[in-house]
């Protein structure tokens, strides 16, 4: 796709008129269709807008973590139409796929493929099923994972990731930057930080170990008050998982938070903190801190509520 033509595809998305987008798409596989050796693996398109119905269809998931946690969604809405529906995922997503709706047989990407008459890159499936903005199965959760047990403090219980991968380095936000969130009275928080990301938190964030592996990740997520993120895997794995997520987003940020939106139409439970000047955090951190610590007095309010014994009558009655 030329730079023009993404553009434009880009611009339809960001505005929520994906029937436009689409006939770009549809416009540009015809013309563009030698380039494709030519593009990385993970940017190559797959589907060859064949048709689907009755087929046996392969997902291939050559994109990021979060990428794939997001566009698993469409499985069910394609087995509807298809045959059979195979994914085939980094080795490991898979622990974490099994507990995905509608997801029944998994295999490992790069290893050996089963049979197929279709594939499909997993970003491709929208298109595949020409979802609208009205269509777009938003029904959360969508991951269905054992919750975590852990000790209960009291206290509003936050997962937080602030660097994004390298690729795009304007996602991340400064350790110097996001460390006072870490230090307001009556939250806990959680790593859910993967990568050097680990290896350069400050001295006093040590004590703080996030879960060995993704389904551990999904198991804490589960269990979780609120997550924090930056535009990255974490803020799709708790959004698919139905808990509460602050997404913290660059101005310019990826298609698939549009524009001028505080919510996601992807994610119900997710609320949208955006940079107002491109490269600047403090301000973005210094809202979340703000709406952090309200949530936080409000936990604690409901908490000590919950905790006090209840009378009635003169007596002490157990159970409410």
């Amino acid at each position: 796709m030329d730079r023009d033509a993404a553009a434009e595809w880009v611009r339809w998305m960001r505005w929520g008129d994906f029937e436009q987008a689409w006939r770009i798409a549809d416009a540009v596989r015809v013309t563009d269709s030698h380039r494709w050796p030519l593009l990385p693996r993970h940017l190559r398109p797959v589907w060859r807008c064949a048709r689907v119905d009755g087929c046996r269809v392969l997902i291939r998931c050559h994109r990021g973590l979060g990428d794939t946690i997001q566009f698993i969604r469409f499985v069910p809405r394609l087995r509807e139409v298809a045959s059979e529906v195979t994914v085939m995922a980094p080795v490991e997503l898979i622990p974490l796929l099994r507990h995905a709706r509608g997801v029944e047989r998994l295999v490992e990407l790069d290893g050996p493929e089963p049979e197929y008459d279709v594939d499909v890159e997993v970003m491709e499936l929208p298109h595949l099923l020409r979802t609208t903005l009205e269509t777009l199965p938003a029904e959360v959760p969508y991951l269905h994972v054992p919750q975590a047990l852990r000790e209960y403090a009291g206290m509003l219980e936050v997962g937080l990731a602030w660097q994004a991968s390298d690729w795009e380095p304007g996602r991340s936000i400064p350790t110097p930057v996001i460390d006072p969130l870490l230090h307001l009275p009556g939250v806990r928080f959680h790593l859910l930080q993967r990568g050097r990301a680990l290896e350069t938190r400050p001295y006093s964030w040590m004590a703080l170990v996030g879960p060995a592996d993704l389904l551990a990740t999904a198991s804490l997520v589960r269990s979780l008050d609120l997550v924090i993120s930056v535009d990255s895997m974490p803020a799709h794995l708790a959004g698919a998982l139905g808990v509460p997520t602050w997404t913290l987003l660059r101005a310019d940020a990826d298609w698939r938070w549009m524009l001028n939106r505080e919510d996601s139409p992807w994610y119900p439970t997710m609320r949208l903190f955006r940079q107002r000047i491109e490269g600047e955090w403090e301000e973005v951190v210094h809202r979340v801190g703000r709406a952090l610590t309200e949530l936080a007095k409000a936990h604690v309010a409901i908490s000590t509520r919950r905790a006090e014994p209840r009378k009635a009558s003169g007596l002490l009655r157990v159970g409410g």
